[in-house]
């Protein structure tokens, strides 16, 4: 097994685990960022108003692309099963 061959792996996994939590990191992202401006608007300084919808809408982005993250994590598995005769060959 050659560093490259290393290396491309690591590049792969993490790759793939990018794309797999971005869903749920931009939900977070976007969510906080709204909420954030409705609290300066409105002057509410309340740690549940920013807990509680963030938590709800991550959990609806979870029911909606949770097939999509599992499908994309096992297509990965297997690559990666699949490919180890050549790395080690």
């Amino acid at each position: 097994m050659t560093p490259e061959t290393v290396m491309e792996v690591g590049r792969q996994a993490i790759e793939t685990t990018l794309i797999v939590a971005a869903p749920m990191l931009l939900t977070a992202l976007v969510v906080g960022l709204v909420i954030s401006i409705f609290q300066a608007a409105t002057q509410i300084n309340e740690a549940t108003l920013q807990f509680v919808p963030k938590l709800v809408v991550m959990f609806l982005v979870l029911l909606l692309m949770g097939p999509w993250m599992l499908q994309y994590l096992v297509d990965y598995i297997q690559r990666l099963f699949s490919s180890i005769p050549q790395i080690i060959g």
